[in-house]
């Protein structure tokens, strides 16, 4: 509706999170460079952060810049007892008939994981909402996943991500022996009002616009609205093009954000 006014291609505030819009803020480079190395050591690592801060884009970025030699294992909906954890991991690494019996099932996933070892390949677990993981007994199954290692190597690399509340859950005494096999974490922080900006720029440029379409009093009060949470800057974003391309406003200045500002509260 308002993309060929504004002379975009495609929407640039998607809720998707597609990587080719994942903007370079200091935050997100230090969160995927921190991701890769992790993986390339085949380390567990612990990314937390804010609903809607832009950890799945982080996870979907790794995935596009990693290479041939891994295998990715994504859960999406980690509310799984500890068996159902281990048959759905033995499945999607290619295990045909997963014991129903722990210890055969630790077996087999044993096996696969040294053969896809042996094939070159490095699987890569990322368990994404994983403060949604229902069982301490879940969490001592993946902890147990890094006993799977040769002499100077893991098997695999697991990434944990969730919302800060899975911190403060890893932080009771009883993940001890989780949070001593954590090898990295990193806390993704809401961007600066300058980065706010920039996101806006970023994303109108990817989505084939111009920058500056947002002129600075709207990007405050995107700023003031968002806190810097990406999610929310979509949101506000969207909503000011739809009532910009009703003003036939070239500009999305303040006014315009003041006009959809009662809708953006009621969210």
């Amino acid at each position: 509706m308002y993309k060929g006014f504004y002379r975009l291609a495609e929407r640039p505030f998607s809720k998707t999170p597609d990587p080719r819009f994942l903007f370079g803020s200091r935050m997100h480079r230090e969160g995927l460079s921190r991701l890769l190395y992790a993986v390339e050591e085949r380390d567990l690592i612990l990314l937390t952060g804010e609903i809607g801060c832009g950890k799945t884009t982080l996870s979907r970025a790794l995935m596009d810049q990693l290479e041939d030699g891994y295998k990715i294992i994504l859960f999406i909906n980690p509310r799984l007892t500890p068996l159902e954890f281990l048959r759905t991991l033995a499945r999607r690494l290619g295990i045909q008939e997963p014991s129903r019996f722990k210890t055969d099932l630790l077996e087999q996933i044993g096996g696969e994981l040294y053969g896809l070892y042996q094939e070159g390949v490095c699987p890569v677990l990322v368990i994404d909402e994983a403060q949604l993981v229902p069982h301490k007994e879940t969490f001592d199954e993946i902890r147990l996943l890094t006993n799977f290692q040769l002499d100077d190597r893991n098997l695999m690399s697991v990434v944990l991500m969730g919302q800060p509340e899975l911190r403060k859950r890893l932080a009771h005494r009883v993940y001890e022996p989780l949070r001593q096999r954590i090898g990295m974490q990193f806390d993704i922080k809401p961007l600066t009002l300058d980065e706010t900006g920039d996101y806006l720029d970023h994303r109108l440029q990817v989505a084939g616009g111009e920058p500056g379409l947002f002129l600075p009093g709207a990007v405050g009060r995107i700023f003031d609205y968002s806190g810097g949470i990406p999610r929310k800057i979509n949101h506000a974003a969207s909503l000011a093009l739809l009532e910009g391309f009703g003003r036939e406003a070239h500009r999305i200045g303040p006014e315009v954000m003041d006009a959809v500002m009662g809708e953006l509260n009621l969210g």
